[in-house]
């Protein structure tokens, strides 16, 4: 009994060595793709007040097309192409370098600490929704709960701290104050009640977690790369197709959802729920709502809808939802996007008196 409980408890060198080279890569990647990129770019903010034009360029009117649909296509790729090839590389590294065991015992729990721990987790990644999409897909197939899976997933793009930092030196602070605090009641809150969208029957057993009683899964037997090899070719099969297809679908699309406003009908709640819904569906790269809102703003877009698309724009996009649909219940889908959806409106509306 006592070996069986030291079995369980006491990691061999071998998963402590794959634990820490997984560390090294996320380190590693997130310093070349992320974290040095954007600490250049907060001087530029500072002094600017601005981090670039919008990626909507000047094509809100007339109607879709094939060039405007690869046009966007080709500026989003080139934005984020090395943060989702990353993100896809730690998806697959996740599910074979990481013990399950720790990480059920951490993050399987249906409960507001496993959302919690996941949601703290996600604010190092800074990853767009789409690019963290991966890793919350490798969450999930090792058990990681809903609510921890999501709370990783939104709070990459949602909570992004560098984001944070750019919208206050471009828009204000009360723009950061309206994200920072909308964007933890995203995360943790309806990453936490999105738990109970899933039958009690395929929520992880915490009493079998605990019980030292319980056999260890058995020791994979084929070798790493192999695995690794399968995890990262299911990935890219199941992910990347509908990835660019409805990229360039909402690319096209962009002429409708993001209509030019005149001040008259630019702060109204019509506006704001259309533009709550329009941020839900559509796609960016991390911190491009910014440059967005500073246009749309400047053509006369009123601050409540600016406000609703500076919560939605970044939340989920439909390309991110469903690269993560088959790892979550529809229900629990449509329970997210109804909420960011929601969230964005009483943003939009708080917006509107205090921007």
């Amino acid at each position: 009994m006592h070996t069986t409980d030291s079995g369980l408890r006491q990691p061999n060198k071998k998963v402590i060595w794959l634990v820490v080279a997984f560390l090294v890569i996320v380190v590693a990647g997130l310093m070349y793709v992320k974290w040095w990129p954007y600490y250049h770019k907060a001087f530029k903010a500072a002094a600017d007040h601005s981090i670039g034009a919008s990626i909507l360029g000047d094509s809100t009117g007339g109607a879709p097309s094939w060039e405007a649909a690869w046009g966007y296509a080709v500026v989003y790729f080139k934005a984020v192409w090395k943060a989702a090839i990353f993100g896809i590389l730690l998806g697959s590294l996740l599910q074979v370098m990481l013990p399950s065991q720790w990480l059920l015992r951490v993050l399987g729990k249906a409960d507001f600490r496993s959302t919690a721990l996941a949601g703290v987790a996600s604010l190092p990644g800074m990853m767009c929704s789409c690019c963290a999409a991966p890793i919350a897909v490798g969450m999930r197939k090792k058990q990681a709960s809903v609510g921890a899976s999501l709370a990783f997933w939104i709070g990459n793009p949602t909570l992004n701290p560098a984001t944070l930092v750019f919208m206050t030196f471009v828009l204000s602070w009360k723009f950061t104050l309206l994200r920072l605090v909308f964007g933890l009641i995203l995360v943790f809150g309806v990453s936490y009640l999105a738990n109970r969208f899933v039958p009690a029957e395929k929520l992880p057993n915490e009493m079998k977690m605990d019980d030292p009683n319980v056999t260890p899964p058995a020791a994979p037997e084929q070798p790493l790369l192999v695995r690794w090899g399968k995890s990262i070719l299911n990935m890219l099969i199941s992910i990347v197709p509908a990835y660019i297809i409805f990229v360039l679908l909402l690319g096209a699309a962009r002429v409708w959802l993001f209509p030019t406003m005149d001040i008259a009908s630019g702060n109204t709640l019509l506006a704001i729920a259309g533009f709550a819904l329009a941020g839900m569906l559509f796609v960016i790269p991390t911190a491009a709502e910014i440059p967005i809102i500073q246009s749309f703003m400047s053509l006369g877009l009123g601050a409540g809808p600016a406000a609703a698309l500076m919560l939605t724009l970044p939340a989920i996009s439909l390309p991110s939802m469903l690269m993560i649909g088959r790892a979550f219940p529809l229900r629990v889908m449509l329970f997210v996007a109804g909420s960011v959806v929601a969230l964005g409106i009483v943003c939009g509306l708080v917006g509107m008196f205090v921007l």
